[in-house]
């Protein structure tokens, strides 16, 4: 599994009521896309007050990079004004105390073809 971090500037004088209602616009998009395991809309506290993000579960980096292309950099650009950055890691470990379990997960390809 991918985890995919997507973080930006969000708009000068949105509140939390306006990031909420744009991030609710695009709620039919990502329940449409079968390739996203699961997605966390966050925005910035104390120090990291005016960035927004997105934490992105998805099975491979294909996926995720399916999902944001160029043409979604530029909505994303026009919409907060800013330039998305976009870091991957490898989820292998996942402790879920709301569920009472733990999950393994083996090394996605992409991992296991750079370590050979």
């Amino acid at each position: 599994m991918i985890v995919e971090l997507v973080e930006f500037r969000q708009p000068a004088g949105w509140e939390r009521e306006r990031i909420l209602a744009d991030a609710k616009t695009t709620v039919a998009k990502w329940t449409a896309n079968k390739d996203l395991v699961r997605k966390h809309f966050v925005m910035g506290l104390r120090d990291d007050a005016g960035v927004g993000a997105g934490i992105y579960i998805w099975p491979s980096m294909e996926a995720a990079q399916k999902a944001h292309d160029a043409q979604w950099r530029a909505a994303i650009e026009k919409r907060t004004g800013s330039t998305p950055t976009i870091r991957y890691f490898d989820l292998f470990l996942l402790i879920d105390n709301e569920h009472g379990t733990v999950t393994e997960f083996p090394a996605a390809a992409e991992i296991q073809t750079a370590a050979a």
